[in-house]
């Protein structure tokens, strides 16, 4: 990593694409500390602290501390990341949608900016919600007209100028815009768990030894997470494809070997992210009401609900919402792939392009066993994806190690900062040959 970095910085293109990403990095994080006008940012904190509440733990991770600080960036880049994802299920569900993305360029251009109007609607929606319940809570320095339209207007433009500098990094930075935001805010908050971690095992150790065994458990869990974590990102299966040779005029053409990755996780992230959010939203909203605090049967399932109590020894029952967590995670991992990858559409393009997979007929059959490849390899991705959720989980409900990061956080980072060198890369190669032919 560290030599493909020296590389690319004696490139004069791709050094000034780097120091630019950089640079919007900073305004990102100068924005994160600058606060909303009108809110009392002691009070929402206090509040936040109060809770010990999962979700509101990950969301702020995912906005690098914006939101437990109330800043101009609060709602982040959350918006545009449910937005992406509607839109996705929308272009499966909505035929003149799917039509426009395989129009090319321009399709997904008018995608891209349906995408965007979405999130502006989308943060003034949570802005206003948001805004309101403070309002009524007493959190706000005033609760009149003025007041909340100003921070109405400052959440969804903070919003919108994340997103803005999210697709200037993409087209004049590195590595995708709205990704390198959202990693940059998770590892914002990476130094404070350090910190966490360090005065509940090491610091508060009975004697050197204790603490000396402590660091290296914390470092080797942390060190194995990111080495599976790595493995399972570049994980993937090559299925073989031949095509026939042809005869155009007097030139033979075709017959060469290829073949279709397919990523072990398929997915991605993105079924932690669904599970988390459908269990996490019914304890938002009973945390913002006030309610759950109880000892009825209500409040019993919005604590199995929470990841805060699971894999509590002297709670077991709880647990049993671990285990609708795994059973989702595996459900959306399934959910997801089935909607992103059309086997039986790749083998209408292979068979019309005269490719076969050898061994297998062309069409149908060769639709049934890239969907039975394809259903073993999300099941080995879906079971890998609850591994890297549920260490953290683990090791915060027997060792109370309370961190914001978690797997879902391991994944973001490492998926980020691979797929970023690998365009730097690709952005050196291009240079190389341009180089090359111009000699």
């Amino acid at each position: 990593m560290l030599k493909t970095l020296r590389n690319a910085f004696k490139i004069k293109d791709i050094r000034n694409r780097i120091i630019f990403t950089f640079l919007m990095l900073i305004v990102i994080r100068i924005g994160s500390q600058l606060p909303i006008p009108g809110i009392n940012r002691d009070l929402v904190e206090s509040w936040f602290m109060s809770q010990g509440v999962d979700a509101f733990n990950f969301f702020d991770a995912i906005t690098g501390g914006s939101f437990l600080q109330m800043s101009v960036f609060a709602l982040n880049i959350t918006p545009y990341i449910t937005s992406s994802i509607i839109m996705q299920l929308l272009t499966i569900a909505i035929p003149k949608l799917e039509e426009m993305q395989k129009v090319g360029e321009d399709g997904r251009k008018k995608i891209a900016e349906i995408t965007r109007y979405l999130t502006v609607g989308l943060a003034l929606i949570e802005s206003i919600a948001l805004t309101i319940g403070f309002g009524r809570s007493g959190y706000l320095e005033q609760f009149d007209v003025l007041t909340v339209i100003t921070v109405v207007f400052t959440l969804t433009a903070g919003s919108a100028v994340l997103m803005w500098i999210g697709e200037r990094i993409t087209e004049k930075g590195v590595g995708n815009g709205i990704s390198i935001v959202l990693t940059i805010n998770i590892i914002s908050s990476i130094p404070n768990d350090i910190t966490s971690l360090y005065q509940q095992f090491i610091a508060s150790a009975d004697n050197i030894g204790w603490a000396v065994i402590a660091a290296v458990v914390i470092l080797a869990i942390i060190l194995a997470m990111v080495v599976f974590v790595v493995l399972l990102q570049g994980g993937q299966r090559k299925i073989p494809v031949q095509y026939s040779k042809k005869i155009q005029g007097r030139k033979q053409v075709g017959g060469q070997s290829t073949h279709i990755p397919l990523k072990v996780n398929t997915a991605g992230v993105i079924p932690i992210i669904f599970a988390q959010s459908l269990m996490q939203f019914p304890v938002v909203i009973a945390t913002i009401l006030g309610k759950g605090n109880g000892t009825g049967i209500g409040s019993k399932i919005l604590h199995g609900l929470s990841q805060q109590y699971w894999c509590d020894p002297d709670q077991p029952i709880y647990s049993i919402g671990l285990l609708v967590y795994i059973v989702l995670v595996v459900a959306f991992a399934y959910f997801y792939t089935s909607i992103t990858f059309n086997p039986l559409e790749i083998a209408n393009n292979m068979k019309k392009q005269g490719g076969f997979i050898p061994g297998i007929r062309p069409g149908k059959p060769t639709s049934d066993y890239l969907s039975k490849i394809l259903n073993y390899i999300v099941f080995i991705g879906a079971v890998a994806l609850v591994i890297v959720a549920i260490v953290p989980i683990f090791f915060n409900g027997v060792f109370g190690a309370n961190v914001s990061f978690g797997g879902t956080s391991i994944i973001i980072i490492v998926g980020v900062v691979i797929e970023t060198l690998k365009q730097i890369e690709s952005q050196m190669r291009v240079r190389y040959y341009k180089g090359f032919l111009n000699d």
